[in-house]
């Protein structure tokens, strides 16, 4: 991934990149036998609570987890937009929303750091383990906050990042990725810089309240709950996070190094089963939900 003469990471190469990774994976994201993200996206929307006539942003919706769950508790009198930065995310979420027959969401490939959307469009801005991926999501939720009508709010999700595990992987996997996997990703990648960038907004409740309210925001909650991650199997498992974010490390190894690892989390998740069952882990989610300061 390119980077700055600074040292800082170029902010067009590091979204093409995380475009191209979500093109690559939108065929097969949130499936393969493995249930989160749909989970996730059901229980952030039960917490933001849309009402009936809503006008709903969902921010990088990739195939609509949170979406059509808004959609539906909009109702056929409001409407739920969906933007995702990956034009196979937008294409898979079209497709799932024919299949459904739902007739209230729009779905447009654009960037949901710097959305070209009117002011004070919308009652509701939703985005589930998107707004993390921004390069500086801070400044976007000033611009969230802009495309609120009064009394608007928003409600997003993020891992609950820890000095102690590697960011968007539930604690369980600290002891099974070696350290020395890491070592050779691209400096931006590394987990000491990843923690830095997000521990410093995400990492404590108090920052992120000081974070909404700068944005624009009061009334700040910030909720920690399990979502129950559920896989067939180890394998299961390892074959759906080449579909999301640990894509983004996957990229980085080499044939060997991906095999590797691929044996190595299969063992160690088969061996949390209970017998012939699936595999769970309860993983941390931080849920955030505000109401703009009007």
């Amino acid at each position: 991934m390119a980077a700055n003469s600074d040292g800082t990471v170029d902010d067009t190469a590091y979204k093409a990149a995380v475009a191209q990774a979500f093109d690559r994976a939108a065929a097969h994201y949130d499936r393969l036998g493995v249930e989160f993200f749909t989970p996730m996206g059901r229980r952030l929307v039960e917490r933001v609570a849309p009402r009936p006539g809503d006008r709903v942003l969902d921010v990088g919706c990739g195939r609509g987890a949170a979406l059509f769950p808004a959609a539906a508790l909009a109702g056929p009198e409001g409407s739920a937009l969906g933007i995702d930065i990956a034009p196979a995310m937008i294409d898979e979420a079209r497709r799932e929303a024919e299949r459904q027959g739902v007739t209230n969401v729009e779905l447009r490939t654009m960037d949901g750091e710097h959305p070209e959307l009117p002011p004070r469009s919308f009652d509701l801005i939703t985005g589930s383990y998107s707004v993390i991926f921004l390069p500086d999501a801070p400044a976007a939720l000033a611009r969230y906050a802009a495309l609120l009508r009064d009394g608007g709010r928003i409600g997003f999700t993020s891992p609950v990042f820890t000095d102690d595990t590697f960011p968007f992987l539930p604690p369980v996997f600290t002891d099974l990725i070696p350290r020395s996997l890491l070592s050779d990703l691209p400096p931006e990648w590394q987990p000491e810089a990843l923690r830095r960038r997000f521990n410093s907004w995400l990492g404590h409740a108090t920052d992120l309240r000081r974070t909404l309210e700068k944005a624009g925001f009061r009334d700040v909650e910030v909720a920690d709950e399990p979502v129950e991650l559920v896989a067939e199997s180890g394998e299961a498992w390892v074959d759906w996070s080449h579909t999301q974010g640990m894509r983004l490390l996957w990229t980085h190894l080499s044939a060997r190094e991906s095999a590797q690892l691929r044996q190595r989390l299969i063992t160690a998740l088969d061996a949390m089963r209970d017998g012939e069952g699936p595999l769970t882990i309860d993983t941390p989610v931080r849920y955030v939900t505000a109401t703009v300061r009007r």
